[in-house]
């Protein structure tokens, strides 16, 4: 389980005395928690572990984008760092070409003409590839796809 990875490499940076990673770990820790909370579960499953990663992921993501154009570089690399550690949890991501056939499959499975079908579309591939895609890529790939029929 993905829980138990972090748990264990979270007390290995605390014992390594790795204070970036164990602050990091920490946080994402807090944030399972809440969503078990939240979902009155005892377990979660991997799925929505590496959904709260990422979501911590997008953050970290956004926060280097402000920093770096506030000029705050020492922040933006603090950023970079944890986002280092967080995207080594997520599963290996498709390429934008292996998207892109899931696309065109899920173009012909939905019959989609027109941009109105966007939705059913992006159902349909966030379906098949769950979270080994990002869901901007797909949604970039989808709408460049829909705009050429």
């Amino acid at each position: 389980m993905l829980e138990e990875q972090i748990n264990k490499d979270y007390i290995q940076a605390m014992k390594a005395k790795d204070s970036v990673k164990s602050s990091t770990l920490n946080f994402l820790r807090a944030q399972i928690k809440n969503l078990r909370i939240e979902k009155r579960a005892d377990q979660l499953s991997d799925d929505d572990v590496v959904s709260v990663i990422k979501k911590q992921v997008k953050q970290r993501q956004d926060s280097i984008e402000q920093y770096k154009q506030g000029g705050r570089e020492d922040l933006a690399a603090k950023e970079t760092a944890e986002y280092d550690i967080l995207t080594t949890y997520l599963p290996k991501q498709l390429s934008e070409e292996e998207v892109g056939k899931f696309v065109d499959e899920a173009i012909q499975e939905t019959s989609a003409t027109s941009m109105k079908d966007m939705g059913n579309v992006m159902k349909t591939v966030l379906a098949k590839v769950g979270s080994s895609a990002d869901n901007k890529m797909v949604s970039t790939l989808v709408k460049t796809k829909l705009s050429q029929l």
